[in-house]
């Protein structure tokens, strides 16, 4: 993609309404704009990124034995009248009737559609274990959005639902869970650590929220500083082992952690004081065990296998995939701007040519272009007719983890600079030696 032809609206300045950094950013980087008090319009590169983090967590999920399905936004009353929860859940539910007088709801969580559709189809224990899940767009009418995306009224959200013939079963999809989970947020390199969690309106037995640190955290946070140790890695994991994956679950989450929600002074006074800590945290996603509360209500039963009918055990698993974006940007940013990781970059990396127009530069940074595109990166040309230091700026606050900079002085010395976004370091390398290089970062072959 070249720049000239790309559409990316930068700002100068920062919007008054945005009070913390990846509501700034996301603005400025030209990522989204708000259409009114907690929606926004996905612009192209926001909608890249967003589009990004969803395909990592479907590959996850399609790695854990989960499968993918699409609910629709709009819902019936009835269902949720069925569960009981239509009366209770709140004004935080959109509420509204089509021209035929029927009550209707904006999606805030799916547990009653997901119900309705495995006992519409699901009769036998030989059917189980099943995990169905979607990543859609919810809608919750927060009192008071704010924060850009970490906190609006619309969002994208990925939720899947277990359906299971016995708690042990459900509890090892709870577990199961949890480990794709940390893969997951591994993979858009973050850190996020399972608390101990209050489960709200969703129920549940068994409830973790997966929270990463950050000054601007919605949730005040108690740790073992141990924890922040912990890294899943490239380690092989088969889901359908129990043991593996209670080992997974026992190791991350056997050290003190949790929300101010569910805060116990006295078990945290038992952590060693030099690992005693206390944060800010930004909430990912959540899961939940709630055992029969929802198939006991609404009639969700298979016949076991001495032909009794009896009620599937359930949980539910959610992920925040577009307050995700806001999650990185807070995690990983500078004065100058957003740090992608390599992860989720919108682009691979960024070309600068500091002379447009000069002949030798034009060629040069075609050919990179091309070298790059060729080996199924995508690189981020900036090929305007701007100053240089207007070139350096806008790089820096989009963000892009690799930047290489094209100049006439160079090129008469056969290199180009490579330069890392998150350590400022540059070196001067043949174009070729650059291209070879991201090439490697990215784990691509070049020819």
């Amino acid at each position: 993609m070249r720049l000239s032809r790309y559409f990316l609206p930068v700002l100068k300045e920062t919007p008054s309404e945005a009070q913390i950094v990846s509501h700034r950013y996301m603005l400025r980087a030209g990522m989204i704009k708000q259409a009114s008090a907690g929606i926004y319009s996905w612009l192209p590169m926001g909608f890249k990124v967003l589009r990004k983090l969803e395909n990592i967590v479907h590959e996850e999920q399609a790695k854990a034995g989960h499968i993918a399905m699409l609910m629709p936004t709009l819902q019936s009353a009835d269902l949720w009248r069925e569960s009981g929860r239509y009366d209770g859940y709140g004004e935080e539910m959109l509420r509204m009737q089509d021209r035929h007088g029927r009550d209707m709801l904006f999606s805030p969580t799916a547990e009653e559609m997901f119900t309705d559709v495995f006992r519409s189809n699901v009769t036998s224990y030989k059917d189980l274990p099943l995990t169905l899940y979607q990543i859609q767009w919810k809608f919750r009418d927060e009192i008071r959005p704010r924060f850009g995306v970490m906190r609006g009224r619309e969002f994208f959200m990925k939720d899947g639902y277990n359906f299971d013939l016995t708690k042990e079963d459900a509890l090892h999809a709870y577990n199961r869970h949890l480990v794709s989970y940390l893969r997951t947020y591994e993979r858009m390199g973050l850190q996020a650590i399972p608390m101990r969690a209050d489960s709200g309106p969703i129920g549940g037995d068994y409830t973790h929220e997966f929270l990463v640190l950050a000054d601007t955290g919605e949730s005040e946070v108690f740790y073992d500083s141990e924890i922040t140790d912990l890294t899943f890695g490239d380690r092989e994991i088969d889901f359908d082992d129990k043991a593996q994956c209670q080992a997974v679950l026992e190791e991350f989450t056997s050290r003190y952690a949790r929300t101010d929600e569910t805060h116990d002074e006295a078990e945290f006074a038992k952590v060693p004081q030099d690992r005693q800590r206390t944060a800010r945290g930004i909430e990912v996603g959540q899961i939940f065990y709630f055992g029969t509360q929802y198939s006991d209500a609404m009639g969700a039963v298979v016949q076991d296998g001495e032909g009794n009918k009896v009620p599937v055990h359930m949980g539910s698993h959610g992920i925040g995939v577009s307050r995700l974006l806001g999650a990185i940007i807070e995690a990983s940013h500078d004065d100058k701007g957003i740090i992608w990781p390599e992860g989720v970059t919108p682009f691979h990396c960024g070309i600068v040519n500091l002379k447009s127009g000069d002949a030798e530069a034009d060629a040069a940074c075609e050919a990179i272009y091309k070298s790059l595109t060729a080996l199924g990166l995508e690189p981020l040309y900036d090929d305007r007719s701007e100053r240089a230091g207007a070139k350096f700026a806008t790089m820096d606050l989009i963000g892009l983890p690799w930047r290489i900079t094209v100049g006439p002085r160079g090129l008469k010395n056969g290199v180009v600079e490579l330069t890392s976004r998150r350590t400022g370091e540059s070196e001067e390398l043949p174009p070729e030696t650059a291209i070879e290089r991201i090439a490697q970062i990215y784990g691509k072959v070049s020819g």
